[in-house]
């Protein structure tokens, strides 16, 4: 292929969405120019999102091609509005607006966003009509977007990628938001007949490839690749902050939901307030990040423990909140599918070089945080070793920096070349 291969990259979380998920379309787009990649983006005029961070729009490359298309969707707090009518005590009024969100859940398949499809599949018909793309890599989730598939496929000579950020099978099974049983059927029939349409697939982690090639074993190994999150060098900045002296900071940095919920950690603060009030006194545990509403419960009394919640904080932020810490947290609840997980989060934690306290079931994330010796890895339920590992740092707070080992093949410039390879070697496939 020619050197200067054209990428559409269709992303509804895309700037200003904010949140996690963002970024790695956005630092794929960042970096693919140096790679001989000349990206374009298609992405959602108006994102129905609980998150905004402006300050994500800046990093994109200055004449990057960003397509917009509307969505049918209903703004967020119209969503929001929804879900909380169904967890509420019942009223006439919400049980009617209960009831429209579930049958909104069962109609709108593979989830919400769908209503993005027509405008979108319409701006990349228009796309394929004039020749503008060579390969196009579609990024979930939203899960939705995969719907592309067929009408890139179906336009020969034009190779396709398929992203996937999380595992549909989790998504449409464990997260609040998006699993029912109606989007369990679809998830079911449609992932497979997408999948089919694909020339390469990408996946966040190898566990996710290897469950990929479990479930579906008309895939092909050596079409499935696995290319993880990573870290950007340039977001951090040459003066960020010591932790303080007077007491230690422990910070997490991401949503908390179902997934990521903390009640084992939480836990672990009560008991050891309860056994070691004086010391428990010198902790002070921040969470930088939305909080949703099933999981505020656990939070309730723990402000006299030294939680704060400080809600979302702009990602140009973040880093220099965490590096005020004397230790980073990255978490995973059990719940099912968590042990092919790992956040995104992990990355940039893990090149700040402060230690982390990994809390995970057995998997992914455990394993990467012991191969690159990031910190204290333990069950996110057990809080009496949770407990003790606190109580341990709080005697001995005084080592501030972590050393953790081979990481360099995170760094999303690195990254980006891989994904490169992948987008080549697609549409080279789709020219046979």
């Amino acid at each position: 292929m020619d050197a200067s291969l054209r990428a559409l990259i269709v992303a509804y979380a895309f700037p200003p969405v904010g949140g996690a998920g963002v970024q790695r379309m956005s630092k794929l787009v960042k970096y693919l120019g140096a790679r001989g990649v000349t990206p374009s983006v298609l992405t959602v005029a108006n994102p129905s999102v609980p998150l905004r961070d402006d300050s994500l729009v800046s990093e994109l490359p200055e004449g990057l091609e960003v397509v917009r298309a509307r969505t049918l969707e209903p703004s967020y707090a119209a969503k929001a509005a929804a879900w909380n009518a169904s967890a509420a005590k019942p009223t006439p009024g919400r049980r009617a607006i209960s009831a429209l969100s579930t049958a909104a859940r069962a109609i709108l398949l593979p989830d919400a966003q769908v209503l993005w499809q027509p405008a979108a599949q319409l701006a990349l018909a228009r796309r394929l009509r004039a020749r503008r793309d060579d390969v196009v890599l579609a990024s979930g989730p939203p899960f939705s977007q995969f719907l592309v598939a067929p009408l890139v496929r179906a336009r020969r000579g034009v190779g396709l990628v398929l992203d996937y950020r999380d595992e549909w099978s989790t998504y449409r099974t464990s997260y609040e938001m998006t699993a029912s049983p109606a989007a369990r059927l679809a998830g079911d029939a449609l992932e497979p007949a997408l999948l089919r349409c694909a020339h390469y697939v990408t996946t966040a982690t190898e566990e996710f490839r290897e469950e990929l090639l479990r479930t579906h074993r008309f895939l092909s190994r050596e079409r499935v690749v696995t290319i993880p999150n990573g870290y950007d060098p340039a977001d951090y900045p040459s003066d960020l902050p010591d932790p303080p002296d007077d007491r230690f900071v422990l910070t997490y940095a991401g949503t908390i939901f179902r997934l990521t919920s903390p009640r084992g950690l939480l836990g672990a603060i009560r008991r050891l307030h309860r056994a070691e009030p004086e010391l428990a006194r010198r902790l002070s545990v921040r969470f930088l990040g939305r909080v949703v509403d099933t999981e505020r419960h656990l939070f309730e009394g723990t402000e006299a423990l030294g939680v704060e919640l400080l809600g979302y904080v702009p990602h140009d932020e973040v880093l220099t909140s965490l590096s005020a810490s004397h230790m980073t947290l990255c978490l995973l609840d059990e719940v099912p599918g968590a042990e092919r997980v790992y956040p995104a989060k992990i990355f940039e934690l893990m090149h700040l070089r402060r230690p982390v306290l990994t809390l995970a079931p057995e998997g992914a994330l455990t394993r990467l945080a012991r191969r690159h010796a990031l910190g204290d890895v333990l069950m996110p339920r057990d809080e009496e070793g949770i407990a003790a590992a606190l109580e341990a740092r709080l005697r001995a707070p005084k080592q501030l920096r972590s050393s953790p080992v081979d990481i360099d093949q995170y760094d999303r410039r690195a990254l980006a070349g891989r994904f490169a390879e992948v987008l080549r070697a697609a549409a080279a496939a789709a020219q046979r």
